[in-house]
Parts: C-alpha cells; structure tokens; sequence
C-alpha cells in the first residue's frame, strides 16, 4: 500500500552546528577534505573516516572491478526483508520499506560500513578555495560561481547547496559507455522487457586536473550523447544534449534516421517522458537526479543514517548475463551491497505557478562523497510514486567514488527501470580524467552538426 508524504516525520539531525561555524581550516581535521564529519558512530557501526585505499593491485581496464576491492570476500551482517523490515524502518526511506513490503522476496543485504570516498590533493585543495567563492546566482538557483573541480559548498546552508555539490561531484572529465542497456521491466501480466542498446558519451568540460574558475568557463554542467542501436523502434536514433549550470532547460538534438535530420527539442527536458520507454523515464531521473534546479524549492533538512548502496558492482558487472542482475521485479539481492552511511536530506517541493509529474521528492545525498544515493518521488496527491537508487562504487581511474548506474522502481505500477549500468554489457564502462582520452571530450562533438555527421556515417 502506497503511503502518503510524511516529512515532518523525517528524524533528522538538524543542520549541523559546525556548518555554520565550521572554517576552512576544519577541512582535513575535524572534518574530510570535502566537508563530512570525521568521526564516525561506532555504537550504530559507522566508523571513523580514513579515505583508506581499497583498490587492490593488479586491476586495469577490462577487468572486473569488484575482484580488486578490498572487501570482495565479505559476509552479509544483516538481511532485511518484509518479516523484519519495521524493526529496520527508522533507517529506511519510505521508499526502501515500501519495496520492502510490496515486492515479494525482495531484500537488502547488509554489510559492514566502510568510508573510502575521497578525491585527489587538487579536488581538496580546490574545495577549500570555494568556501567565501562559490556563489548561488540572484535567481536564487543558478550556480555562478566556483573553483572546479572541486565542491563549491563544504559547508551547505541550503538545500540548493548541497544539490550542487552532487552535481559537482568530481568524476573526471568524462565517462565513455561502450554499450548500455536501460531497461525498463514487463508490464504486469507481460514477459516483455524493453531493452535499449546504446553507447553513450558523457563529457565534463570543468573535470580536468588543475584549478579553474567556473565563471571562465562556458557554464555547461555535462554533455550527453546517445546513439541507439535497439530496439528496432529505437535503432539509429541518437541525440546530443547540454545541461547548463545557469540557464534553465536543456540544449538537446535529436536525429531521426527515418527523416535524415536533427531536430532541436527545447521541450525535451525535465519531467518529460523519454521516448520509447512506455512513460516509465523522465528527462531528469538519471543519476537519480539530472538537470537544472529551478523548477524546485530546495530544503536541506539535516543529517540521517541510512542504509544506502555501497560497494553495489554487481550493477556494474559486465561479464555477468544480465537477467542474473535484473530479475522480473528487481535487482538481484546479491548484485546490491547496503552500508550504513550517514546522509544529508534535501526535500525538493515544486515551486508555485510550475508543473512537474513529481511534485514532491527527497533526496539522499552521501556525507563522504556528495553522491546523490537514494530519492522518493511523490505524485499530486502526496502519496509515494517512485524510488530511486544510485549504485555507488569506488572509481579506479580517478581516486574518487561515483554512482552511474541506478534502478527506478515505480511503486504504482510495479515495473522499474535499470540504467547507466555495465551489466551484461560485454564491456565495461570507462572513467577519464584526461581530455586527451578521447575525441569526444569537446563541446563540438555535441553539437547539432557533428550530430548529423555521425549518425549519417
């Protein structure tokens, strides 16, 4: 049964009191280089931040990464289902116990926690150089300002803050899919999967090693390319798109092999359903959350331990067959590894006079690594629609950890989306921190004429 928004319900530590207090000097002692608290709960199980090294020697690409994590070997220290998920509910969002009670057979498996999330020296240093620098534009949405990369807010004060620092992430200059499959589950009744073939590009033009300001650059967050090979329906297909730190909407372009031409889509953005997946996927639910903020109102409740996915490979195993990791009503206990973490909660509430099909979300965001982790979605009437979960890992390539891969569960309708993943793939995903790594780390490549150019080839 579908419950009804409860936030004022949300135990949550209140706003720290070192985030108002806390000083530049704070970063690296009392707190990480990227602004979490240190110390740890060790009566709940969370330990002391270290940023150990848990990469283990011998791994380079085309390897399977969990087989050189630290941790591989270890056992599960809790297994949370319907029979005893009440007992775990004041560590579970909404959206977690409704799966927990509606999917039958679903469960968590939960680990020890551990907290390795860090970034490189010039991230850190950076980070500091954005406390009194980095600047909310006066729409009260945009970011103007900031030393990339690096996060512009250590210290949030507002929900839009701490968003920024998810979207801020430092992964690199760029991440290069050889083949994705999003999937979205069968309708109820159906054994029919829709399976999406593509390769995909995604380029950060601030994520080079070194120290820039944002406000010298061209103020794109990401761009994106596509290119679909399945389904028939979707097969040449392919489109490019810019996400903008400081202009709403997007820049995207569609190519339609059927008609020889690129199409610009302004309206292709935000909650608006991708295009062939049976109005499962929005715009703006990849990564958990993906686009510009100012639809919404932005409220940083405080911290909460959560038990979030850490260590979750198994969505990024591509040597594995990929019904093995996406099962009919979700991902496979065994490819999901769950740790107690503490997190900030942002509540995102549509702003008045503005439409969106999730009016009402919160959002999870991982103290060590600002990874957005968790979301519940709410409809019109305040009852919960969706859950998001992000699968982080620790990425090899850049000394950093990342969520790429996620799943979707639509809680009305029991279907779910799987995506941004490696799993089946046949190859795996690749992180670059160099722009030389590949041709397409340059905004030309995204656009409408390179577009053309390639899909015509």
């Amino acid at each position: 049964m579908l419950k009804r928004s409860k936030w004022a319900g949300l135990a949550c530590v209140g706003l720290m009191g070192a985030a108002g207090a806390a000083s530049v000097s704070d970063l690296g002692t009392t707190l990480t280089p990227l602004g979490a608290e240190k110390a740890g709960n060790p009566a709940k199980g969370i330990p002391a931040w270290n940023g150990e090294q848990v990469q283990l020697p011998g791994w380079s690409h085309g390897k399977y990464r969990k087989d050189y994590f630290k941790y591989k070997d270890e056992k599960p220290v809790e297994v949370i289902d319907a029979a005893n998920a009440d007992k775990h509910a004041d560590k579970l969002t909404p959206g977690q116990l409704a799966l927990l009670k509606q999917v039958k057979g679903y469960k968590m498996e939960v680990y020890p926690s551990h907290r390795y999330c860090g970034a490189p020296d010039f991230v850190a240093e950076n980070t500091k150089k954005n406390v009194g620098t980095a600047k909310i534009g006066a729409d009260g949405w945009s970011l103007v300002e900031a030393i990339v990369p690096g996060v512009p807010f250590p210290f949030p004060q507002n929900g839009t803050e701490a968003m920024y620092n998810a979207k801020m992430r430092y992964h690199g200059v760029g991440i290069d899919y050889k083949h994705v499959t999003t999937a979205v589950s069968p309708r109820k009744g159906s054994s029919e999967w829709i399976m999406a073939g593509s390769e995909q590009t995604s380029y950060f033009p601030w994520g080079a090693k070194g120290s820039a300001k944002l406000s010298s650059l061209s103020g794109v967050e990401y761009n994106t390319y596509f290119a679909y090979s399945t389904p028939t329906a979707l097969a040449g297909q392919a489109l490019a798109v810019t996400f903008f730190l400081n202009q709403p909407s997007t820049e995207t372009f569609y190519y339609f092999p059927g008609q020889r031409r690129v199409r610009r889509m302004p309206a292709y953005a935000y909650d608006s359903p991708q295009i062939g997946m049976e109005n499962q996927y929005t715009l703006d639910e990849p990564f958990v959350f993906n686009g510009t903020l100012d639809r919404f109102d932005w409220k940083l409740v405080g911290k909460k331990e959560i038990y979030v996915p850490y260590g979750s490979f198994g969505a990024y195993n591509f040597q594995a067959r990929f019904e093995d990791v996406a099962k009919e009503d979700g991902i496979a206990a065994n490819a999901r590894r769950y740790e107690l973490h503490r997190v900030w909660v942002v509540q995102a509430s549509v702003k008045a006079g503005t439409r969106h099909s999730a009016p009402q979300r919160t959002f999870y965001l991982d103290e060590d690594s600002w990874n957005l982790m968790l979301a519940d979605d709410y409809d019109a009437q305040g009852k919960l629609w969706k859950h998001r979960e992000g699968y982080l890992i620790p990425v090899y390539e850049t000394g950093s950890c990342d969520v790429s891969a996620f799943a979707q569960y639509n809680l009305a309708e029991g279907r779910y989306v799987f995506d941004m993943h490696s799993a089946g793939a046949g190859k795996d995903m690749s992180w670059a921190t160099d722009p030389k790594a590949s041709p397409r780390f340059k905004p030309g490549f995204f656009s409408a004429d390179s577009l053309r150019a390639i899909s015509e080839r």
